[in-house]
């Protein structure tokens, strides 16, 4: 799926993905925990549910704290969204038991993140920066996952019911500078403990000319982006039990609980 860049709009997107995934599930929720971006979209779907809403991580309103350190007490909320802020986290197994950890017995955790595969355009600019720096090659973005990856890290954390799949949006842009403004917005550049130092002048006219190269007919570069949206239930004694593995043949929106509505 290709769209138009600008603003938080990877945010919005993860959101609007989420909100049509929660209409599928068939039960109430009383209190929602939401980490990293809290779209408006959101904001408004879980206001007509009547949830009550405590927002949190990085960009967080109410609670400014990580994501592997919650300072929320056990099972303090029935439903916990995290949107473009997992990707970044240090520890994303200890992020999702405590994600967990802070579940009532049978609540929902849903989130979206940028996965493995994403943001090739860049990825290739930057190494033709390190080149030609002559200063050899440097980590310039935080390491990804791919969906199998995060299914795996969801059963670890022991959610009931996990689901990963993913999503591709390319995105086509008229310069360098212009993808990382994007990045900016959403707070993804660069948040690696040791960053690498500035490229430099030479290994920045490198990285725009390679970026450049890649352009088709009318001057924009496709980058990519691969979304993961996650979802799991924390244990309860009354939930299903699970299928021996490999052997699923539910959609995502019957293990959600409701058949998507036409």
């Amino acid at each position: 799926m290709a769209m138009r860049h600008g603003g938080a709009f990877l945010a919005e997107h993860m959101a609007d993905e989420i909100v049509e995934r929660l209409g599928w599930v068939n039960r109430s929720f009383a209190d929602a925990l939401v980490l990293g971006h809290a779209p408006a979209v959101l904001l408004a779907a879980l206001g007509s549910r009547g949830v009550k809403v405590t927002l949190a991580g990085p960009v967080g309103v109410d609670h400014s704290c990580e994501e592997d350190a919650l300072p929320f007490a056990p099972a303090a909320f029935d439903l916990v969204i995290a949107i473009g802020t997992l990707d970044s986290v240090n520890d994303l197994p200890g992020a999702l038991i405590q994600i967990n950890r802070a579940l009532r017995p049978d609540g929902l955790m849903m989130a979206a993140m940028v996965g493995a595969g994403s943001l090739p355009r860049l990825k290739a600019a930057m190494l033709a920066a390190d080149e030609a720096s002559a200063r050899g090659v440097a980590a310039h973005i935080h390491p990804q996952i791919d969906v199998r990856a995060a299914g795996d890290l969801l059963q670890r954390a022991r959610f009931a019911m996990p689901v990963a799949d993913s999503d591709t949006l390319t995105v086509r842009y008229s310069s360098l500078p212009a993808l990382v403004r994007d990045l900016r917005c959403h707070g993804w550049t660069n948040v690696l403990t040791s960053a690498a130092p500035p490229v430099g002048r030479a290994g920045l006219i490198a990285a725009l000319q390679n970026f450049a190269e890649a352009a088709e007919v009318d001057g924009k570069t496709a980058e990519r982006f691969d979304l993961i949206y996650l979802s799991g239930w924390a244990p309860s004694p009354d939930q299903p039990k699970p299928a021996k593995r490999g052997s699923a043949t539910a959609s995502l929106a019957g293990v959600l609980g409701k058949t998507k509505p036409r």
